[in-house]
């Protein structure tokens, strides 16, 4: 497999694309200043941002088309690697907001970086602009470029600091507006994601596996863990972890009527390594222990 090219400094990605480096922590790239090149795997050691302005329609959301054609969003954290290696030359377009982590340590955003998860979303779980949306993203690019290209002083690092963090608000309320209307395919996942437990539940995989996590749960669904439990917790008001705790649970109460199976049969046959952790989820859950619910009814 062909090596990624790795990008440690800002410098190094904005001479890759034959960008003046104007902040050593932070730039807004136009990629069309760069030269024709092959597809390559790419790997950025900081945060990167592309704004591409493509028709969503030539991509692919799982097995649909996107709907959005005025421009898409896609986010990377450091050290994540896109891309593919391609004997043939492309024009690189679009634009690339880069941060470094350095610039943000001691701030507000530096602290709150973590909550914006969809730099942990896959590619093909980009974001996708109305009109509208876009032209609130290239403002808040024009002034993060306006600072950078501003002689430096004692209000920049704030500035620029200040206006990713109000590009990254914007994007995150997209987000949630994106969740919204995208509502038939995300009932499409729910219902894929019923299905999955259900059958993993009726099959040996609790035998071999142990319980579903949230991460193999979003790998059946073709999707990276944040986007699915960002999307369950949108459809539902639950956690993807609790939807799966609530399943395990109704599983559960069938399962403890068969007076024939003990409590620790009925705990190893759902996954769980120690019949003591089945019995504690119970009691949170329902009110009593396995016995006591059995004794109940």
């Amino acid at each position: 497999m062909e090596e990624a090219i790795s990008f440690a400094k800002i410098s190094e990605y904005n001479t890759f694309n034959n960008q003046e480096t104007l902040h050593p922590l932070v730039s807004v790239v136009h990629l069309d200043r760069a030269e024709p090149r092959v597809h390559r795997r790419l790997r950025y050691e900081f945060y990167t941002i592309f704004l591409k302005q493509i028709k969503c329609g030539d991509l692919r959301y799982g097995l649909n088309n996107y709907d959005y054609e005025e421009g898409t969003l896609i986010f990377l954290g450091p050290g994540q690697v896109i891309g593919e290696y391609k004997e043939e030359y492309y024009q690189p377009q679009g634009i690339a907001l880069v941060f470094h982590p350095d610039l943000i340590h001691g701030t507000t955003l530096g602290k709150k970086i973590h909550e914006y998860s969809f730099f942990s979303y896959a590619v093909s779980e980009a974001l996708h602009l109305s009109e509208q949306e876009r032209k609130i993203i290239m403002d808040c690019l024009s002034k993060i470029e306006y600072e950078l290209q501003h002689a430096i002083d004692k209000h920049s690092k704030q500035l620029i600091v200040s206006n990713i963090e109000l590009f990254l608000n914007y994007c995150e309320r997209f987000y949630d507006r994106q969740f919204i209307t995208r509502d038939t395919v995300n009932k499409g996942i729910l219902e894929r994601f019923e299905e999955l437990l259900n059958s993993y539940f009726e099959s040996e995989k609790p035998y071999s596996i142990g319980l579903p996590s949230v991460a193999y749960c979003a790998g059946e669904l073709h999707l990276s863990a944040n986007y699915f439990g960002d999307l369950i917790k949108k459809e539902t008001g639950k956690s993807a972890q609790e939807y799966i705790q609530n399943k395990i649970i109704d599983v559960a109460k069938n399962m403890v009527f068969d007076r024939n199976k003990s409590v620790s049969e009925i705990a190893y046959e759902l996954g769980f390594k120690y019949p003591q952790h089945f019995s504690r989820l119970f009691k949170n859950r329902v009110g009593m222990t396995p016995n006591e619910y059995r004794s109940a009814n």
